[in-house]
């Protein structure tokens, strides 16, 4: 595609309230994307599914924005895929409301080969936390690519454990590459641009907003021959990307948890509506031959957790918090006894430990943060 008409396809794709349907539709009367951009009001009020709001939306796009956001995009090292391109994920290509277009920064080998996403809750438990760094570093280290979507929570669990492997991950972002959501992952965010790969469908420096997280989590699933989710409330995010998963015809794994743990109340659902059960490593890796060690789950041994190296420069009561948060997140009562501190020892500590991005607080729980 040469660039003037790769620009305006660019243009066409960032047009508000233009999807892939409306976008096929362009292309498809005007005769390419520059065609479509410098096509008449009437001629385009004429398509089907082309709105005169969407119009004049078309007809105010204009490709030097395009090249704003391509030269954004270079300046950040990243890439722009088009659905064209060798290198756009096939999965992608199929599912309802495809992508239109994708900013990748890191490897991009990573969507070529097989892979699991691995989901669960930001406010997770800390079996919760033990089995997703079991499950993501054994995927890891078995070949498979793991994929979530960057957020707090067993997402970053998950990231984390499988470059602990010196696995390949992928971060689906539901903003654009350059912003760093949550903040507290900004670690996280930095080693996943250099070891794995980061994706979004959204521009370069676009925040993000609440109709952002869905539109992420079908990425998530599209990209994976399993979707596994380790705990999750009924009415979380994960379970929103368990039903873009069931849309796209791929298969959901669960963690069982504790019938009283609302942070499991979503898998245990999912496993008495049909899901299978995730209960050793092998069950996971049933589904992907190719992977080493898939032969049985006998053949798998369960994998002890794998817990972060303490960092240096950290004073004592600082490391005595980190060693109890390695295990999991937990109240700031419970973390001061665990940690056998005096309360202003262990205050102390933590905000020590907060200014120096390591650790969260949100309501009463601290966690580690990109760890």
């Amino acid at each position: 595609m040469a660039l003037d008409e790769r620009e305006a396809y660019i243009a066409l794709a960032l047009t508000p309230g233009i999807g892939a349907a409306r976008l096929d539709t362009l292309l498809q009367q005007a005769g390419s994307a520059l065609g479509a951009l410098s096509a008449p009001f009437e001629f385009l009020c004429a398509l089907p599914g082309i709105s005169p709001a969407a119009a004049t939306a078309i007809g105010e796009s204009r490709r030097t924005g395009a090249a704003q956001v391509l030269h954004e995009v270079a300046r950040l090292g990243a890439g722009c895929l088009l659905p064209g391109d060798a290198r756009f994920p096939a999965a992608c290509r199929e599912i309802p409301d495809r992508p239109t277009l994708l900013f990748a920064m890191g490897d991009l080998t990573l969507l070529e080969r097989p892979a699991v996403a691995i989901v669960g809750s930001r406010d997770h438990s800390g079996y919760g936390a033990t089995v997703g760094r079991e499950m993501a570093f054994g995927a890891a280290s078995s070949g498979l690519v793991v994929v979530s979507g960057m957020a707090r929570g067993l997402d970053a669990v998950a990231h984390a454990a499988a470059l602990d492997a010196g696995g390949a991950t992928i971060g689906v972002l539901g903003n654009g590459l350059g912003v760093i959501y949550p903040a507290a992952n900004r670690n996280l965010y930095q080693r996943v641009a250099e070891q794995g790969l980061l994706l979004t469908e959204f521009p370069p420096g676009e925040r993000p907003m609440i109709a952002s997280f869905p539109r992420r989590n079908r990425l998530i699933s599209a990209l994976a021959r399993v979707t596994v989710v380790i705990e999750a409330a009924i009415d979380s995010g994960a379970m929103i990307t368990v039903g873009t998963a069931l849309a796209q015809g791929r298969d959901v794994m669960a963690v069982p948890g504790n019938i009283d743990s609302p942070t499991s109340a979503g898998t245990n659902r999912l496993i008495r509506d049909g899901a299978e059960p995730l209960l050793v490593l092998g069950d996971l890796l049933a589904h992907y031959p190719e992977a080493a060690g898939s032969g049985s789950a006998e053949a798998v041994p369960a994998l002890s957790p794998v817990l972060p190296g303490i960092p240096a420069g950290l004073g004592a009561a600082e490391a005595r918090i980190f060693r109890v948060l390695a295990s999991g997140p937990c109240r700031t009562d419970e973390l001061i006894v665990s940690a056998e501190l005096s309360a202003q020892e262990a205050l102390v500590a933590l905000s020590g430990l907060e200014l120096s991005g390591v650790v969260s607080q949100e309501r009463g729980v601290v966690r580690l943060i990109g760890f």
